[in-house]
């Protein structure tokens, strides 16, 4: 199964100059929590964004930079290829950005693990438009901001609809 997760605004707003947008605490718990023990896939700017290996997960980068090397991540030429390796690791597989590559997966995504956050915000990079006669909501918790979550937002699983 492949799975894209994305938090995104009301536009569909991801990013702006290779940094997420908001600081969402109990996001970034549940991303950790469905990755842990999957292949994530990602983009190159995306790895850079985030600096490091992320912990109990393989970290497959996609990259046309040639010499591209980093200690604990796989480099791949490809998204072809990148989900070639992630399926001989495991049959669940787990797409964190950015743009380019949402776009290149979303049509061989199986569920979307999105949050939605209650803003519209500048930004660089969107998520392509969710197609409501491709994809439905099977699920939403919604939570408020507080002292840790600087906006309301709320998770949203959507499965693709020929597939239930």
């Amino acid at each position: 199964m492949i799975t894209i997760v994305v938090a995104m605004g009301l536009n569909n707003e991801i990013g702006a100059k290779n940094e997420l947008l908001w600081h969402l605490p109990k996001d970034l718990k549940r991303f950790k929590e469905i990755t842990t023990g999957h292949p994530i896939i990602m983009g190159r700017k995306t790895y850079e964004s985030i600096g490091k290996p992320l912990p109990n997960r393989t970290n497959i980068i996609v990259s046309r930079k040639e010499n591209y090397f980093e200690e604990g991540i796989l480099i791949v030429g490809s998204l072809k290829e990148a989900i070639k390796f992630a399926k001989k690791i495991d049959e669940n597989i787990f797409i964190i950005g950015g743009g380019n590559i949402y776009q290149q997966t979303i049509d061989l995504a199986d569920r979307l693990e999105v949050t939605q956050v209650n803003a519209k915000l500048e930004a660089d990079v969107f998520f392509p438009k969710i197609d409501g006669k491709i994809w439905v909501k099977i699920q939403e918790e919604c939570h408020g901001k507080d002292d840790q979550n600087e906006y309301d937002f709320c998770f949203q699983t959507f499965e693709r609809k020929e597939k239930l």
